[in-house]
């Protein structure tokens, strides 16, 4: 995986660019004028949520059988087109300097947002759902097509930098402490 730093502090605040749409959280973060000291300091992931989301890896397979067989059925009964979905997910990639799709009741995806309002830099939120149970046909789809990003699995939260899939929680978090 490619050193992002945090959230590549490198790059110009520019270049990343907040969106505001119905359903979809844009957050304009509050250290955006803080030093990269002042914010190393302030962001500090939680322990728990840490060890637990590096130990979602072990059930990749799993969620990624589920995951398609969710899509199979709920996006088949919906008649959702996959390329519709992948276009869809395209567009927010470029169009955002810093993506998360995330579960409304995920602690995972509670902890990355948190990591990113503290991180100084805007981002935009696409929330699929509550949980990955209640998720309906396209919802199901773009899960399926996330999970396609890089090698970090189907689960959320799957957050995206400069158009490149960073990964999740755990991912964010070891950003955060290197």
């Amino acid at each position: 995986m490619k050193s992002y730093g945090l959230l590549l502090l490198a790059t110009s605040a520019s270049a990343f660019q907040t969106t505001t749409v119905s359903a979809v959280r844009s957050a304009p973060l509050q250290m955006a004028a803080a030093s990269e000291a002042a914010a190393d300091a302030a962001i500090t992931p939680n322990a728990a949520i840490k060890v637990a989301a590096n130990g979602m890896s072990l059930l990749k397979p799993i969620f990624a059988a589920e995951a398609s067989l969710q899509a199979a059925v709920l996006g088949g009964l919906a008649k959702v087109d996959p390329d519709e979905v992948k276009a869809a997910i395209e567009f927010e990639k470029k169009a955002n300097g810093v993506l998360i799709y995330t579960y409304g009741l995920s602690p995972f995806s509670s902890e990355a947002l948190s990591i990113l309002d503290k991180s100084g830099y805007p981002y935009k939120n696409i929330e699929l759902g509550a949980e990955w149970f209640l998720l309906g046909g396209e919802e199901s789809q773009t899960r399926v097509e996330l999970g396609k990003a890089g090698d970090f699995g189907t689960s959320l939260p799957k957050i995206f930098v400069g158009g490149e899939c960073v990964g999740g929680c755990a991912e964010l978090v070891n950003l955060v402490e290197e």
